[in-house]
């Protein structure tokens, strides 16, 4: 399903052209900004924070709780290329929106799902692909849609975290950055949980 939606992004026709943005939350945002920079029309991901109070936060800051802030990113994209419905059916299908206390194998506020819309024409966008997703999965879907207000840019070791070469220390030992991302993304359990909640409508999944 993923793949016939990327060959319809690849092979609609020009429009005219719009850079917009879409700023999401869905866990761990080393997961969706790696996800998203596949998708056609979109010019750039970045990690970061928003949805709190804390100026310049930082990921411990973060990642401890209290700041009230989500992990999320900022999507730059190209409108004549991808719709910002279209990258929202995408966010649907590729996090657990029924799930109110994190995503996957990481849990607490940080790691909740989140729509932050910039104007009225994306608040209503928003509302109906919430509304399709519930439909789809005949649950309630508890991903809020909340107005858009400061982005705070994540640290530079987390921006394309998933192709960095640097060496970490995983669980498993010394790895490559690369292969760290996908040891702890297999190991979170996060494409096997979209599958089996989204069945052929799972984006991204590898």
């Amino acid at each position: 399903m993923f793949r016939l939606v990327l060959a319809f992004l690849i092979l609609a026709g020009p429009a005219a052209a719009a850079t917009k943005t879409a700023i999401l939350a869905g866990g761990c945002f080393w997961c969706v900004e790696s996800d998203f920079e596949m998708v056609p029309g979109v010019k750039s991901v970045i990690s970061g924070y928003t949805g709190g109070k804390t100026e310049n936060p930082t990921y411990k800051e973060v990642s401890a709780g209290g700041t009230g802030h989500y992990e999320a990113v900022k999507i730059t994209f190209d409108d004549a290329k991808v719709s910002y419905d279209m990258l929202l059916y995408l966010f649907f299908r590729s996090v657990n929106p029924t799930d109110a206390g994190g995503q996957f194998c990481d849990r607490g506020d940080s790691y909740r799902t989140a729509i932050f819309v910039e104007d009225a024409e994306q608040q209503q966008i928003a509302e109906q692909a919430k509304k399709e997703a519930a439909q789809a999965l005949g649950k309630k879907i508890v991903t809020p849609i909340l107005p858009a207000t400061t982005f705070w840019t994540a640290e530079d070791y987390h921006q394309d975290y998933y192709k960095g070469s640097s060496i970490v220390l995983t669980r498993a030992g010394p790895k490559k950055q690369s292969s760290a991302y996908k040891f702890y993304r297999n190991a979170c359990g996060r494409d096997q949980r979209v599958r089996e909640l989204w069945g052929n409508q799972a984006a991204f999944a590898h």
